[in-house]
Formats: C-alpha cells, structure tokens, sequence
C-alpha cells in the first residue's frame, strides 16, 4: 500500500512482482528463519527476476520475460526476503538521472521537481518516500552514491567481486559493476550485506568471496527540516 502511495507521487516503481503475497505468507512458517526474515525488499529494474521483465528502461527487451531469478534474488529470498517491487531507472544505466521512455521520469521525493539522483534512483526515491525498507541497486560510477546523497538515505558499493555484477559495456570492461543496498540506516545496509555473503550466496556463485564478515557502523540519515515535506 505506502508503495503504491509513494509511487503515485514519484514514478519510482516498474513492476509489482506478483505472487509476493504468498510469499510473505509461506515465510511465516519457515523451517528456520533467515537474517531477512520477513521483509519486504524491492530491487532494481534490471535485476531478474522470474516472470517478469528486465528492460534496462530499452523497448527492445520489453518482450524478454526472464526464465529464471538472479543469484541475488535466490538468496534474498533464501534469507527469508520477499521481493516485492522492481523500481525505475535511467535508461542504459549510465548516468546520474531516473528516466526512460518507458516508464518516464522518477521525482525526489522530498524535492519533487529535483532528481532522485541514479541510475537506481527507483529505489532512492522509494525508500526515501516510505514505500520500502530495503533495496537493491547497482553500481558501476556512482549508480548507489547518487541515490542516497539525492535523498539522504545510506547505500553500499561493495567492494569489487564482493556482489558480482556484469560490466556496464565493453568500452568500461575494466570497471567492475556491483550490487548493493539501500536503506534509511547503516545498520540496514550491514544487516543485508551479512546476509548476501552466505554459504548460498558462495554455492550459487562460487567467484564471490565467501566471508560473513561486515564491518559497519552508522546512524539514520534525517534530511534537513527545509527539505522535509
């Protein structure tokens, strides 16, 4: 419900992922509870997700339903995550903008004729406007910085090979793209890392360090009151 609410105002969602629902219903009764334990979490436009589309903000993959969930979707929801939402991005995903000519324009939601800042300014602009918790970006340049420093929320880059990523093209295939979170608190974004370096995370995609170490420490960002609506 705060999702739709927020998305009406801000064009920050590209997708509700169906069957979330029953998700959030068989993970009351696990076999035993993962660190995410309940949570909804919304992730990236571009992020696969079984059923459902990935369309990097491009007409020309509008018809790729994906056959199968990312290993980082596989382990959200191992740890007891529910991905509910996917969120709005810049197209191509190389710049520091939220639009595309399919979904339109994402709006701050705490200065709504600024940016959310991006590419995954769909998740910045979520979170910052309530609809979600947690979140999944990516970053190749700056993708996870902007966001948060847009709407004073805290986000992560690993560090490379940390959460694989592909590289943004060939002309940057040295820089090595990441998966990280989002969120309102430091905490939350420690609390989502130890769970994504796991034993699961290391049997679905052995080139990732295995480590649970996470070294975190942080307070809430609270924006100032003249940026508040």
């Amino acid at each position: 419900g705060e999702a739709l609410e927020v998305n009406r105002e801000v064009n920050c969602v590209t997708d509700f992922i169906h069957g979330c629902e029953d998700q959030l219903q068989e993970v009351k009764k696990p076999k035993e509870k993962g660190l995410l334990y309940g949570i909804p979490i919304s992730i990236k436009d571009h992020i696969n997700f079984k059923g459902h589309i990935s369309s990097g903000g491009m007409v020309k993959f509008l018809g790729q339903v994906k056959e199968e969930n990312r290993v980082i979707v596989q382990v959200l929801k191992h740890q007891g995550g529910t991905p509910f939402v996917k969120t709005n991005i810049l197209q191509t995903m190389i710049s520091y903008d939220c639009s595309n000519p399919i979904f339109g324009q994402a709006l701050n939601p705490l200065k709504p004729q600024k940016s959310p800042g991006g590419s995954s300014g769909g998740e910045g602009a979520l979170i910052a406007g309530g609809g979600s918790i947690l979140g999944v970006g990516s970053d190749v340049a700056g993708s996870i910085h902007l966001p948060p420093s847009s709407c004073w929320l805290c986000g992560l880059r690993p560090t490379g090979n940390r959460i694989r990523h592909i590289p943004a093209s060939a002309l940057c295939a040295r820089v090595m793209g990441m998966l990280g979170p989002l969120a309102r608190d430091v905490d939350s974004l420690a609390l989502c890392m130890k769970a994504l370096l796991c034993q699961e995370m290391f049997q679905l995609e052995p080139t990732v360090p295995f480590d649970e170490q996470v070294g975190l420490r942080g307070a809430p960002m609270s924006p100032p009151a003249q940026q508040q609506r």
